[in-house]
């Protein structure tokens, strides 16, 4: 009995093995069929009971598509029979992506970040008046704020409107301007509730600490 026993190691690799042994005995059963007619019923049948195994996919995009792509892939590419979505082949499958195109873009100011120069660049392409000018203490605003979350010491306005000149090539100039900026410990204290806000343990943490408190 024991010379009887089919160890996994000793039985045919499977193609996808996420369906099991069991689908993949039916794909080569309906592979070996001479009928084309009990082939193709055969073959719906198989796709079926994929879908059953794969419910949390029934909502994705083309999954009826995907079945069927699976089901050649298991075939080794040998099933003929007539699908809805074409039958794809083994070098369409081996084909390799195109690269994705990163943006090399190695700013000076890297606390800053890429998007602070394209607000720059937007502000920069308005005509100037009270709109423009209105954007451009925005953004410096928030160039003070992404400065203070780099580095936690106070910084001073003038920095921040040299450094946007210098981003701006010169375009936007706020040195000149008697408005200042938001306060160092106003930004630095937005900052500090704005990261407890994305905390919710440390959040709740925190209401725990209070209510176990004396009240007197």
């Amino acid at each position: 009995m024991i010379d009887q026993l089919e160890y996994n190691t000793e039985r045919v690799h499977l193609i996808i093995p996420e369906y099991g042994r069991h689908i993949q005995k039916m794909v080569n059963d309906a592979t070996a069929m001479e009928d084309a007619e009990e082939r193709n019923k055969t073959a719906k049948a198989i796709i079926a009971v994929m879908g059953n195994l794969q419910p949390h996919l029934r909502d994705v995009p083309d999954f009826q598509h995907k079945l069927w792509d699976q089901l050649f892939i298991m075939s080794d590419f040998k099933l003929d029979v007539e699908s809805p979505y074409g039958k794809p082949s083994r070098e369409e499958l081996a084909e390799r992506p195109e690269p994705l195109e990163y943006p090399q873009n190695h700013p000076k100011y890297r606390f800053y970040g890429n998007n602070i120069k394209r607000m720059i660049d937007v502000a920069v392409s308005w005509e100037k008046g009270e709109m423009r000018e209105g954007l451009a203490m925005t953004i410096a605003n928030h160039m003070k704020k992404c400065f203070l979350n780099w580095n936690k010491d106070t910084v001073e306005d003038d920095v921040i409107f040299d450094h946007l000149f210098e981003l701006s090539n010169g375009e936007i100039n706020l040195k000149e301007r008697d408005e200042q900026l938001r306060d160092s410990d106003r930004l630095i204290r937005a900052n500090k509730k704005a990261k407890a806000a994305d905390n919710p343990v440390k959040k709740r943490n925190y209401s725990k600490n209070n209510n176990r408190k004396k009240r007197y």
